[in-house]
């Protein structure tokens, strides 16, 4: 049985699916996530939250920032993601990704093996994100301690045509997540 046969032979609780949330540093993306998460939970759904943050330390530590090695960890992200997917699993990736090349190719990944993908944009203002600084990476920019923060003095591309775009900061998190949560049921897939 093909990939895409055991897809559709499945519920949407028991199917699989990555949805990676890209945008800026502080734009929200990881809370969002775990306030969806807790909500795909409550409804029996299989749920991994993979944080940027987390594979960094764990899976791509030894990675810098250059473009090579944000694109190496991105598709790190995207293999596990797209494995998760396969075996059932919604795998939420709040993850900035900041390369339109790089989420294109975990796209590509996932389409050759069947996995759905959606792309959500967290399409928050520098200027807001900046304001959050919840690791307090626009500060330590600002004051010179470091350099090559996406979006600021590093490039962010953001996506031309996601499957969802969230302006978090004119709406609250549940909204936010409930805006996903009705993109994945449209979808099929809660």
């Amino acid at each position: 049985m093909s990939a895409t046969s055991t897809a559709n032979a499945t519920n949407a609780t028991e199917q699989g699916a990555t949805v990676w949330l890209t945008g800026l540093p502080s734009a929200g993306k990881t809370t969002i996530a775990v306030e969806l998460a807790d909500r795909l939970r409550a409804e029996g759904h299989r749920v991994e939250v993979l944080d940027g943050d987390e594979i960094r330390e764990f899976l791509s530590a030894g990675l810098g920032f250059s473009r090579e090695d944000r694109h190496t960890n991105v598709q790190r992200i995207g293999f596990v993601a797209e494995l998760l997917a396969s075996n059932g699993v919604k795998a939420l990736v709040p993850v900035i990704a900041p390369y339109t090349d790089s989420r294109e190719a975990v796209r590509k990944r996932h389409q050759s093996e069947g996995s759905a993908y959606l792309e959500v944009h967290v399409a928050t203002p520098v200027e807001v994100c900046s304001v959050r600084d919840v690791k307090g990476l626009y500060a330590k920019q600002a004051a010179g301690e470091i350099s090559g923060l996406t979006g600021v003095d590093d490039p962010y591309e953001a996506p031309e045509e996601p499957d969802l775009r969230i302006e978090s900061h004119t709406q609250s998190v549940q909204e936010s997540a409930a805006a996903l949560h009705a993109l994945l049921t449209e979808r099929g897939l809660a």
